[in-house]
């Protein structure tokens, strides 16, 4: 990574755009929905250790197997819309979308 001219900030942008293309790009596009779904996947792992259920109960109550969740908590595999609500359901949360705060 470069520093700017003061010393005191890295180019991050410069850095990430060297490894995964200009911003924007379809290479960069699909580095971003990558990272989104590394992120939705610790959020259920933690979420479920949150409420303190084991990854067979879970699986259990949703009608799939250990290796399911596994998989979706470990990115590996990537839940459709309607089993991402299932596992959220199970666990006894919901999801809520609230309009952010910082714009893009």
């Amino acid at each position: 990574m470069k520093k700017h001219a003061n010393n005191n900030f890295y180019d991050v942008t410069k850095h990430l755009e060297e490894k995964f293309g200009p911003v924007g790009s379809e290479s960069w596009r699909k580095e971003e929905d990558r990272a989104w779904e590394e992120y939705n996947a610790e959020i259920l792992r933690d979420a479920r250790k949150e409420v303190g259920m084991s990854q067979s109960e879970l699986a259990e109550r949703i009608g799939a197997d250990k290796a399911y969740i596994s998989k979706v908590e470990n990115g590996h595999t990537i839940p459709t819309v309607a089993s991402f609500y299932r596992i959220v359901s199970a666990m006894g949360m919901h999801v809520e979308l609230k309009r952010s705060e910082y714009e893009d």
